[in-house]
């Protein structure tokens, strides 16, 4: 059978505009929040920096869930497939993701190129080979969310059987048509704007707080009874601000918390020196909650007496990081991951370590032990 390819589908984006610009709003409003709330030491607000994102991902969910219904009902269109190449890529339990390089036959449409990862099982991976001829189903509207059909009806089993099909070239490859640069210009647009609204509304906060720290010792008031320190690195271009009831670091462009040996730094710096001398435990400082973003790392302490659940911070597995961000954008059905939190605490008793990633299809996440070892995972959709 000689198989032409087809071109890829293309749609306009007003709609992911929007996601875009508010979704970049939300990201600079809960940075904003996140780092003003540490400096002025307004709890409320550094709480707000954490709840805000939280909230967005939810309604974000929620408003696509009437889409999700249309989608679902669409009638699925059956097709052969070729498999052209297939990789495992990671997994910890006996269901491994696969990348798969497929030619999509169709019998009324041109053939076309795809790639998609699915969940294999492992006594079912020697039966998927290169040149290997699979039953496929996609929505007719959505060609790229191809899915294989593990257990095909008869007829179509007997078809798989007896077909060959001709490859596709690379070019002809499908997949979901891009936003372009128009969404990360609006996604700028609204983090910058987020972030000028909250410097906006407490810049007052903040420059009084700095002409009291350019006064004299004898004319500060003493009845503060916390204290905070902020310092800055030229050859870093991070930020560190410490309060008896958070801290946070915040990287300079260029940087992430990823990078090797950076979230441990980050955490020492927060913890190492802290009430020396008042009888607060040095560097020994419990912590409620643990928050990583992309350039940031906020840490919620445990205040003193406190029976609340609580953790050593510098007790996490910080090298598994990198990994647990990496296995959340690439296995839970996220194909352009626009953004990615770590939350770390013990409100269940036992340590959680939860990895949470957006994108235009929604919110999914994924669970682990305090030894970074995944034990649930949740998928988009």
């Amino acid at each position: 059978m000689t198989i032409t390819a087809g071109a890829p589908p293309t749609h306009s984006t007003p709609a992911a505009l929007a996601r875009g610009f508010l979704t970049g709003g939300v990201a600079g409003t809960s940075l904003a929040a996140l780092v003003v709330g540490g400096i002025i030491e307004k709890v409320p607000l550094f709480v707000a920096g954490l709840v805000v994102p939280t909230v967005y991902g939810l309604l974000l969910f929620l408003a696509g869930a009437p889409r999700r219904r249309r989608e679902a009902a669409v009638v699925p269109r059956t097709a052969l497939a070729t498999i052209e190449s297939l990789k495992a890529i990671g997994g910890e339990s006996s269901d491994v993701p696969v990348r798969f390089d497929l030619t999509v036959a169709p019998d009324d449409e041109p053939a076309y190129r795809v790639e998609i990862t699915q969940d294999i099982n492992l006594v079912d991976l020697p039966d998927y080979r290169p040149r290997g001829i699979l039953v496929v189903q996609y929505p007719p509207d959505r060609p790229w969310r191809v899915r294989i059909v593990k257990r095909p009806t008869p007829e179509w089993e007997e078809r798989a059987a007896g077909a060959r099909l001709d490859s596709v070239p690379g070019p002809a490859t499908v997949s979901e048509p891009p936003e372009g640069c128009a969404f990360g210009f609006v996604g700028l647009l609204g983090l910058l704007l987020g972030a000028a609204v909250v410097i906006g509304l407490f810049r007052a906060d903040l420059f009084d707080g700095d002409a009291t720290a350019r006064q004299p010792s004898s004319s500060k008031p003493s009845v503060s009874s916390s204290s905070s320190s902020t310092s800055s690195s030229s050859s870093t271009s991070s930020t560190t601000v410490v309060s008896s009831a958070s801290g946070t670091v915040a990287l300079g462009p260029d940087q992430s918390m990823l990078d090797k040996d950076e979230l441990r730094r980050a955490v020492d710096s927060l913890t190492e020196g802290e009430g020396k001398g008042k009888g607060e435990g040095g560097g020994k400082r419990s912590a409620l909650t643990v928050v990583v973003q992309e350039r940031l790392l906020s840490v919620v302490f445990s205040p003193t007496g406190a029976q609340a659940p609580q953790f050593d911070p510098r007790s996490l597995p910080y090298e598994r990081f990198p990994a647990l961000v990496e296995e959340a954008r690439t296995t839970l059905g996220i194909r352009s991951p626009q953004t990615w939190q770590i939350t770390a605490e013990r409100l269940t008793g036992s340590l959680t370590i939860r990895v949470g990633v957006t994108g235009a299809e929604g919110t999914a996440s994924l669970e682990a032990d305090g030894q970074g070892k995944v034990v649930r995972r949740t998928p988009v959709g």
